[in-house]
């Protein structure tokens, strides 16, 4: 069992939105189109081209960045810090007196950044634990979340 609190901030947020939409269909997509744009563009010498295929790779990280910004200011369950304990059963998280637990079985993968561990509780919603509020306790959540998912979940990077 291991228990830490987690404070999301903004860039924990972004990093989070960008690996999500980067391992996407929609976003590899995205990427590719514009950097061919960006190619023909400077193999043509046409400045449309590149102009479009320069503002279509800006374009997705520039949204994400002000998305994470505005959602942590909206969001009133950002403003508190986040409890997790994870224990054989699943993962608790409290807040304010409220709390919810989720099952090792229902979770759908574990992965990781170079600034967090996020563990998906459906296609699109996830729990982010920032390495930042982890410290010492990350290598003991990692343990955790390897002995109580299947391997095939995990896909995280020490």
């Amino acid at each position: 069992m291991v228990e830490f609190d987690v404070q999301i901030k903004a860039g924990d947020l972004y990093d989070y939105m960008l690996r999500h939409t980067y391992n996407s269909f929609a976003g590899l997509l995205g990427s590719l189109v514009g950097a061919l744009l960006v190619v023909g563009g400077l193999y043509t010498r046409t400045w449309l081209m590149l102009g479009a295929g320069i503002i279509l790779l800006l374009y997705l990280p520039w949204t994400l960045f002000l998305k994470s910004r505005q959602q942590i200011l909206a969001n009133p369950a950002f403003k508190e810090p986040l409890h997790y304990m994870l224990d054989e059963e699943g993962v608790h998280v409290s807040q304010n007196g409220t709390e919810e637990m989720q099952k090792w079985e229902d979770i759908v993968k574990a992965v990781s950044t170079g600034r967090s561990l996020i563990l998906y509780t459906s296609r699109i919603n996830a729990c982010i634990f920032p390495r930042r509020c982890l410290q010492d306790d990350a290598s003991k959540v990692i343990q955790v979340l390897c002995a109580n998912l299947p391997a095939r979940k995990v896909k995280i990077r020490q």
